[in-house]
């Protein structure tokens, strides 16, 4: 085992601090257009940007566009003319598959045994989405949601429909104006995120490691979970297939959250330090009232309406904590 690098010791213990004391205001569009020069390029480096993103977040109005950058979207080292070139391309990509969808959809429906079941799910799972503002407005249009739905399942062999993935969609189609753009986001948001959310890649591993650092930090708790929680973590799976989104109380905490996991700092997975920073919160009620597995279940459930930069900052501080330890290296395998 070894101890991980003092700068970066010194980067999560500064971000997480910053974020406690006092969040300076966001990156605002006029912040953002400084970052580019006359060509259109960024004048700023990608790591100075992902840190300001960690330590403050985004403006709405920046957001669709960063996000672009933050996802693989856009390359970081593209001009405003290429940008250009890259949103036709993915459009007329988006237009051709779907055309691609239409063509093959009777062959599905024959062929492909899971076919009709999924696309029946997904018209349920949307059925059920409340789709309205608090002002009665509606948010989002469901035919294009399940359309982008259907054909993400089709095309993304990796990443099978879930349930939860229509609220998550959901979330990139109120960000954007265009389908073809809600449609790439999401592929990339998976792929960058390492499809940490899809159970059958990424959610069996974080909870894993979940569980491996809740041993190595917290050895009394992970004592009474083995004892009395048995099998309490493993039923968090759904912080993980959702990436949190119930837990916050408004879409643009979510986003927050979202954008920090993409820009990678101030580690790789750190939806796990989340997810630990969670049950952090309910850990002293779980000893003192010596809680079970379905009790420890049912407090965890009801965080919610939690505030992103809250989270974000006790989650920073655990990995301030983490690396001024001797860190066992799968640890430092997953997060590096």
């Amino acid at each position: 085992m070894t101890t991980l690098s003092p700068e970066n010791s010194i980067s999560a213990r500064q971000s997480a601090s910053f974020i406690l004391v006092k969040r300076k205001p966001p990156i605002d569009k006029t912040e953002w257009d400084g970052f580019f020069d006359e060509n259109g390029q960024l004048a700023k480096s990608r790591d100075f940007i992902c840190v300001n993103i960690l330590e403050r977040g985004l403006h709405p109005f920046v957001r669709t566009e960063a996000w672009k950058f933050l996802t693989g979207y856009y390359s970081w080292q593209s001009s405003q003319d290429e940008r250009l070139t890259v949103d036709s391309t993915r459009r007329k990509n988006y237009e051709a598959l779907c055309q691609m969808y239409e063509k093959i959809q009777p062959l599905l429906e024959n062929l492909h045994r899971n076919f009709i079941e999924t696309r029946n799910n997904i018209a349920y799972d949307i059925q059920k989405l409340y789709d309205k503002d608090p002002l009665g407005n509606v948010l989002i249009d469901k035919k294009k949601l399940e359309k982008i739905l259907l054909l993400s399942y089709v095309c993304n062999t990796q990443a099978e429909y879930q349930q939860g993935f229509h609220e998550m969609v959901m979330l990139f189609q109120l960000m954007v104006e265009h389908d073809h753009e809600t449609f790439w986001l999401f592929q990339f948001f998976l792929q960058k995120t390492e499809h940490s959310c899809v159970i059958n890649i990424g959610v069996g591993k974080n909870l894993d490691v979940l569980n491996n650092l809740i041993n190595f930090l917290d050895p009394m708790f992970a004592e009474h979970l083995k004892e009395k929680g048995a099998g309490a973590v493993q039923s968090l799976f759904p912080w993980f297939c959702l990436c949190f989104q119930r837990a916050f109380k408004s879409f643009d905490d979510v986003w927050r959250l979202w954008e920090v996991l993409l820009s990678g700092k101030p580690c790789r997975n750190f939806q796990v330090l989340v997810a630990y920073s969670l049950l952090q919160m309910v850990r002293e009620r779980v000893l003192q009232e010596s809680m079970t597995g379905d009790d420890i279940l049912l407090a965890c459930n009801n965080l919610i309406d939690l505030d992103a930069d809250e989270l974000i900052s006790a989650a920073c501080l655990v990995y301030a904590e983490l690396i001024q330890k001797d860190v066992p290296q799968p640890l430092q395998d997953f997060f590096l």
